[in-house]
Formats: structure tokens, C-alpha cells, sequence
């Protein structure tokens, strides 16, 4: 049985220290990207089942990213989970507008966020 994989997009290593403890209990795969640009890469490369997507990334932002990938139809029906510190500037909105999939903001309850994953992963 193949195990659901996961790509968690963030230039933060605190927070993606987190999601990888959170994820350790699961039996998700879970790959890392630290910028946009190799994000987008991994995603035609690898098709992961889900993509967890900071908005702001060096060298070219979530948004862009999650763009991208939803004009390409290798990657368009990539579950995109937008993971924003900013939804009380609109953030929330414009994920959507992008193609996100869904949205959590930070901070995030770590059991809301793993929440939010298996019920993308549910039927994968």
C-alpha cells in the first residue's frame, strides 16, 4: 500500500520542524521545500497527493506557485493547502483566487492542521 505523500513548502525551518513532528505519527511521506521555485519543481517531478503552501517564499511566492501549478493539468488536481499568517489582510481570499484548495492560518492548532490533511488525503 502506498503511503499518502506530502510536500510542505516553507522557508522557515521552526515551522517546518514543527509539521515534521506532526506528521512523524502518521504515515504520511512527507518531502520539504524552502523557496518557490523548487517547490514548483518537486510538484511536476513527484506529484505529491498534497501540498502544504506558505504565501510568502523566496524566490517566488505561494501564490505564484499554487498559479502555476493549477494551469498546468500535470498538476492541476493537487489538493493545495495555503498555510498564511496574513488571513486577516485578505490572504485568505486571495489563496482561494490562486487555486488553493483550502486555507489555515498561522498560528495554526497543530491537530486543526493534521485535521484539515486527512480530510484531503481521506480517498488517496
Amino acid at each position: 500500500m502506498k503511503h499518502p505523500s506530502v510536500l510542505y513548502v516553507e522557508d522557515n525551518e521552526y515551522n517546518r520542524k514543527i509539521v515534521r513532528q506532526l506528521l512523524s505519527r502518521t504515515t504520511y511521506r512527507l518531502r520539504e521545500a524552502a523557496d518557490g521555485e523548487s517547490a514548483l519543481g518537486m510538484v511536476r517531478e513527484e506529484r505529491p497527493d498534497l501540498v502544504l503552501m506558505d504565501v510568502q517564499l523566496p524566490k517566488m511566492s505561494g501564490l505564484d506557485v499554487t498559479r502555476a501549478l493549477r494551469t498546468d493539468p500535470a498538476t492541476a488536481d493537487v489538493p493545495i493547502i495555503v498555510v498564511t499568517s496574513f488571513a486577516l489582510s485578505g490572504d485568505d481570499q486571495r489563496a482561494l483566487a490562486a487555486g488553493a484548495s483550502a486555507y489555515i492560518a498561522k498560528p495554526y492548532s497543530p491537530r486543526e492542521l493534521l485535521a484539515l490533511i486527512q480530510q484531503f488525503l481521506a480517498d488517496r
